[in-house]
């Protein structure tokens, strides 16, 4: 029996290389050209899944699907194997960001933990974006002000383009030498959070801004 094994961004990654084979299907690509990119497509996936029992690589195996059925079928069984966020309670999150003593947090019992590479919510009151994150294994918060945009942008954490919010941070780096140093960084992110986890196809960019954002 194989264990969840695959976090929510690789399955969007995999989606991306599915949808890539069925619009070379639907421009009917000479066969050749069609089976480079499904192998190609195979390689990727693998190379996603370093550790993969054989069991989990011929899940993964695409060689062999043949049609939009088939890939849809292919995809509603790895979504079996989903790894899910990790369920967090509202004490953990207000030991997450102390100095919110009203910290509105989301409705923890709608989420769907297991379509998330990250947990990111919203204050409207306080112009305040709070971001959650299992960082090496342990859940990390930061938090930061919101600035709106007029023009769609490519969103740092997901890589699209779409509507996307100014978001900015203050870090934890000190200067021993300057008690009243801060170093504050931005970037431009998914105003819809819910939607940048549908898409995100690899957390590099997330945990880089992370490990800046709390490098002390």
């Amino acid at each position: 029996m194989t264990n969840q094994f695959i976090n929510n961004e690789q399955l969007n990654y995999v989606k991306s290389q599915i949808a890539l084979i069925n619009d070379s299907m639907k421009k009917n690509v000479p066969e050749k050209v069609l089976m480079a990119v499904i192998d190609l497509a195979n390689s990727r996936i693998s190379a996603l899944f370093p550790n993969a029992s054989i069991e989990q690589q011929d899940m993964l195996d695409v060689s062999k699907l043949k049609s939009d059925k088939e890939y849809n079928l292919y995809i509603e069984r790895l979504a079996a194997y989903l790894l899910p966020f990790p369920l967090v309670t509202e004490q953990q999150l207000k030991k997450m960001f102390p100095k919110q003593k009203k910290l509105k947090l989301p409705d923890l019992e709608s989420i769907d933990y297991s379509k998330l590479t990250y947990l990111c919510w919203n204050d409207l009151r306080s112009n305040k974006k709070f971001i959650v994150y299992a960082l090496n294994g342990k859940l990390v918060g930061i938090e930061g002000s919101l600035t709106p945009t007029s023009k769609k942008n490519l969103c740092t954490f997901c890589n699209c383009f779409t509507e996307v919010t100014y978001f900015s941070t203050v870090t934890k780096a000190k200067n021993p030498k300057n008690p009243d140093y801060y170093k504050a960084i931005g970037n431009l992110i998914c105003t819809d959070s819910t939607e940048c986890n549908q898409k995100i196809t690899n957390a590099e960019h997330l945990t880089a801004f992370l490990n800046e954002a709390l490098a002390k």
